[in-house]
């Protein structure tokens, strides 16, 4: 368990700059980003075979983890700003 989130949290960041990369790219409604933040994560866990010696599950464990995670850490940076324009 230990060795899915040490990996999540590699990925993470990874799969918050892709989705950006994407909304910037094509005009996507709010409520599809997680989802697509989900399943973004599981398609970057399958397709690190050659970083990582973990299975394939414990991968895609670790890519969907990440792409939730990514949601996450875009929400908190966009509110974090928001407070900082307030000040």
């Amino acid at each position: 368990m230990e060795q899915v989130l040490m990996f999540s949290s590699l990925l993470a960041p990874l799969v918050t700059a892709m989705m950006e990369l994407l909304k910037r790219t094509f005009p996507i409604p709010k409520k599809y980003i997680p989802i697509i933040s989900f399943f973004m994560g599981l398609i970057i866990g399958l397709l690190a075979a050659p970083v990582t010696e973990m299975n394939v599950e414990l991968r895609l464990w670790s890519g969907g983890i990440a792409g939730l995670a990514a949601t996450g850490l875009y929400e908190i940076g966009k509110k974090s700003k928001k407070y900082k324009r307030a000040s």
